[in-house]
């Protein structure tokens, strides 16, 4: 059985406080759109998809237990309480898809000849449908980009490295990057799986070594600083990393860290691969340098479980996430529905 993140049980919303990991499991209750928005901007639930999820699970919730009576002021409240929520952490763009998404059904919703109850019912229903349909694209990326790796690796198991954390922590289930070395240790071809540190937020430390410890892969923990140092001694067949979001020319967005990795990959011919659902791809933009970067409070650099680390003054720059360009993409973006060069990226989704 996977861990999970997010449970949805009798219409109650219960999200795994990942700042609380490894040393403890214990479950948030969320009953309303604010909680929701505490939970995604605290970074007690991260990871794009299930951002989105949790966002739109928390709008059910408090529409589940609302007393509206007419459904334009149904309506009004959702467009409303979405908008918000994609305001905790913007540079994920699955919350955004997602609401937009939902605001457009609600308002054809509201134009129907039904009743509020089956306004938030089926606004409810659309939500919780989430957390199935990410599980199955999960397992296609997985597929997908196993398959990719294991024929360029022949008869050979092989040995991945990864960044931050994209499993089933960062999901609904199964996960993205970590769900196609997931794939590879299930057909058994696995040797290795290294993953970074991730400093400053420690989520390969504390998330995916916790992952991959928990599902019985072989695993080695390093910092951040030692990547470039595995590539010159170690077999290493390929990067692969998760995306919160992709442009329209397949730059990348993903946790601060993977643009050098890339880099570093690049130097060392390892191929590289992001793997992410066309839920985080945003045609909207052209390229990379368009997408909103989020900084972080500089306490998550100078100190560690409320212990101070760093000297007294200190400055600080503590960006969340980095720009990978589409050139460095080696292996190529791994999605539901395919593996495709970040060329071929913008034509192959409208051509579905």
């Amino acid at each position: 059985m996977t861990l999970q993140a997010i449970k949805w049980q009798d219409k109650k919303l219960l999200v795994l406080d990942q700042l609380l990991l490894p040393m403890e499991s214990k479950y948030i209750t969320v009953t309303s759109v604010d909680e929701g928005w505490q939970v995604i901007n605290k970074m007690q639930v991260r990871g794009a998809p299930a951002i989105a999820i949790v966002g739109c699970l928390s709008l059910a919730t408090e529409l589940i237990n609302s007393s509206f009576t007419d459904k334009e002021e149904v309506f009004k409240a959702i467009s409303e309480k979405l908008e918000y929520l994609v305001t905790a952490r913007p540079t994920a763009v699955n919350m955004k898809k997602a609401a937009d998404e939902l605001t457009a059904i609600s308002k054809k919703l509201c134009e129907d000849s039904i009743t509020v109850a089956d306004m938030i019912e089926l606004v409810t229903n659309w939500c919780q449908k989430m957390l199935e349909d990410d599980v199955n694209t999960n397992k296609k990326i997985g597929w997908f980009g196993a398959d990719s790796i294991l024929k360029a690796a022949g008869d050979k198991n092989v040995q991945l490295l990864t960044h931050c954390n994209t499993g089933s922590l960062a999901t609904a289930g199964y996960g993205t990057a970590l769900g196609v070395i997931r794939s590879i240790h299930e057909q058994g071809r696995l040797e290795q799986a290294y993953c970074t540190e991730t400093r400053p937020y420690n989520q390969g430390a504390r998330l995916t070594a916790y992952e991959l410890v928990f599902e019985k892969m072989p695993a080695t923990l390093i910092c951040d600083s030692m990547a470039a140092a595995l590539m010159n001694c170690r077999n290493i067949n390929a990067v692969v990393v998760g995306a919160d979001r992709v442009t329209r020319n397949g730059d990348t967005a993903n946790k601060i860290g993977t643009y050098q990795l890339a880099v570093t990959a690049k130097c060392h011919n390892v191929p590289f691969y992001v793997c992410a659902p066309t839920t985080s791809i945003d045609l909207s933009l052209d390229e990379g340098k368009e997408i909103p970067i989020e900084e972080r409070p500089h306490d998550e650099m100078t100190d560690i479980a409320g212990i101070r680390i760093a000297s007294p003054g200190i400055s600080c720059w503590n960006p969340a996430f980095d720009v990978t360009p589409a050139e460095l993409i080696t292996g190529g973006i791994v999605t539901e529905l395919g593996v495709f060069k970040p060329a071929e990226l913008q034509n192959k989704l409208r051509a579905q």
